[in-house]
């Protein structure tokens, strides 16, 4: 029976869901007024419009690593425990063959025996969906956290940077072209390290 875990998360699956059209109003969350207003350099370089690669904002995030090592350490000791009763059930159905065919089994013996390990293929088919089930939904969570992370730092960002909008690109671009000069990709991996830094120390 050929095993079919989810693999490990990778950044262009966290991309596909992180990198989503990424935007604040100006002034921040609800065009707060308190907001710095956009500069000439801005005005002049994209009129308060910037954006971020979000595959590289990503792969650069520490809480990224950190909760992949968990999701790796959650499959692998998953993995490890079907495997072995995988292994235990494959021994049985060899110890029952081998009864079988020197006749050391009655016909009532080995049809007891048969429906036996056929309860337990289906317990061991079932069981493999339950632990993809499993995987998939932490998965899921992993990826709707960093999401929020960045989405909720990005608000605070720009709440003094007071960009008219900031942009995303990944590998489905909403961006197909931009000036080098508007990526803030490295300023915004930047404090958004620093916050997750602050925010495990404070733990």
């Amino acid at each position: 029976m050929k095993k079919s875990f989810p693999t490990i998360i990778s950044a262009v699956a966290l991309a596909a869901v992180v990198g989503l059209f990424l935007y604040t109003a100006l002034g921040g969350k609800n065009g707060s007024s308190d907001a710095q207003p956009v500069t000439d350099e801005q005005a002049v370089v994209g009129e308060g419009v910037v954006f971020v690669n979000i595959d590289s904002l990503v792969r650069g995030y520490d809480l990224y690593f950190d909760l992949q090592k968990e999701f790796e350490a959650t499959a692998k000791k998953k993995d490890s425990d079907f495997t072995a009763r995988m292994k235990k059930f494959e021994s049985d159905a060899r110890d029952f063959q081998e009864k079988v065919e020197k006749g050391l089994v009655t016909r009532s013996q080995a049809q007891q025996l048969q429906e036996g390990l056929a309860k337990r293929e289906q317990e061991l088919l079932q069981l493999r969906q339950e632990l993809q089930g499993e995987l998939q939904e932490e998965e899921a969570v992993m990826m709707r956290q960093i999401q929020n992370n960045i989405q909720t730092y990005i608000s605070e960002y720009n709440s003094t940077k007071g960009y008219s909008l900031i942009l995303s690109t990944s590998g489905n671009n909403v961006v197909l072209y931009g000036n080098p000069a508007l990526n803030i990709t490295s300023e915004v991996l930047v404090g958004l390290n620093e916050t997750y830094v602050k925010a495990r120390k404070s733990k």
